[in-house]
């Protein structure tokens, strides 16, 4: 099939996605924007891809309604609030991974919409802290809360969000899903207190790095495919491999994360760049440049992150450049993916995993969206 064949099918699958809303839209163009450059460097994507977000489209419009639904809930004072950072245009990828390693069939299921939103709900209060600690104005291209709202109140929306969330897990007749959730919540929270406590200090090794990570971003993954799988009905052994999965994609995913840092565009990713730096946050771009500089330069950007000295970002991204820090990162996000995706490969005949391993090529083309031009 030529690219262009596949282009206008995509175009005609997606067209009634212009009657949706933003947030819903935005799924949608992260995933085939990726796919697109997959297809362009690599040939004919493996799954029908067009067809399986089409299909994706009702379960993402019934989690929309579900969100927005949530705001009621909350004091009118709030409401307004709560409502910005839902509708913050956001990927929405914690629960397409609820609903893809739930996936059956085409039907929406009400259990798999609700516990979407719950890890929504989680994922949007990290955001909303994450944003205060790292005194960021900037996410998806918008104001942040704290910048919108100011500190104070927005540590407490924050906080509102996530209450929420554990409510919302306890409707369920079972005591898996809030107690799940709840575990989950408390790593999230660690892991961005291990995380603060160690900012500006250059006392890190590569395991406190990915066990930070493995905390702060892929539980919430890790998470959604577990419950995901579960409430599909899935079996143990399914359900133990999609589990897997969702943590290796979830560690994955913030190594690009931290790689778009210094190496994305603002203007693109939506948010402030060089936080990582300015906050002194040790991350894997800095430990694998702090390898390579010399003794002397060495110790100038251990004293940008330690803040005794100013972080001069257009230094450090030439000398990313030159030490070729991109390949390097990129090749541990690759490592990460290959034991998901080996996890999941006995189960391939399952009609969840071939739709929940189409994240990883996602992930991949969004990667290669980074990489620096020549010159």
């Amino acid at each position: 099939m030529s690219f262009k064949h596949w282009s206008n099918g995509l175009q005609r699958e997606l067209i009634p996605l212009l009657l949706v809303s933003q947030s819903e839209r935005s799924v949608f163009r992260w995933l085939t924007d990726a796919f697109r450059d997959v297809h362009a460097s690599k040939g004919a994507p493996v799954l029908d891809f067009p067809s399986v977000f089409a299909r994706l489209r009702p379960h993402v419009q019934a989690l929309e309604t579900c969100l927005h639904e949530q705001i009621q809930a909350f004091e009118p004072e709030v409401r307004q609030m709560a409502d910005y950072c839902i509708d913050t245009s956001g990927k929405r990828i914690r629960p397409a991974l609820v609903f893809l390693s739930g996936w059956r069939n085409d039907e929406v299921s009400s259990d798999l919409v609700k516990v979407a939103a719950v890890v929504e709900l989680v994922h949007l209060a990290t955001l909303v802290h994450d944003d205060i600690m790292d005194e960021a104005n900037i996410r998806r291209g918008r104001d942040t809360a704290v910048r919108s709202f100011g500190p104070e109140a927005a540590v407490l929306l924050g906080d509102a969000l996530f209450a929420h969330a554990l409510h919302l897990a306890a409707q369920f007749p079972a005591t898996e899903v809030c107690s799940a959730v709840g575990e989950s919540t408390r790593r999230v929270c660690s892991g961005e207190i291990i995380q603060t406590m160690r900012r500006g200090t250059t006392e890190i090794t590569r395991d406190d790095y990915y066990r930070v990570i493995d905390l702060k971003t892929a539980e919430l993954f890790r998470v959604s495919c577990r419950l995901g799988s579960r409430l599909g009905g899935y079996d143990t052994e399914m359900v133990e491999a999609a589990t897997i999965y969702g943590r290796q994609l979830g560690i994955a995913y913030q190594i690009f994360d931290d790689l778009a840092d210094f190496f994305g565009e603002e203007s693109k990713i939506g948010k402030t760049l060089g936080i990582d730096l300015v906050s002194g946050k040790l991350t894997l771009p800095l430990l694998e440049l702090a390898d390579l500089l010399p003794g002397e330069e060495k110790a100038g950007l251990l004293a940008e992150i330690t803040g005794k000295a100013k972080p001069n970002i257009e230094l450090r991204l030439r000398q990313m450049r030159a030490c070729a820090i991109f390949d390097r990162v990129k090749a541990a996000l690759e490592e990460q993916l290959i034991v998901g995706e080996k996890a999941l490969a006995p189960y391939s005949g399952l009609p969840a995993v071939p739709r929940l391993t189409s994240l990883s090529s996602v992930l991949r083309a969004q990667v290669e969206t980074l990489r620096p031009t020549e010159g």
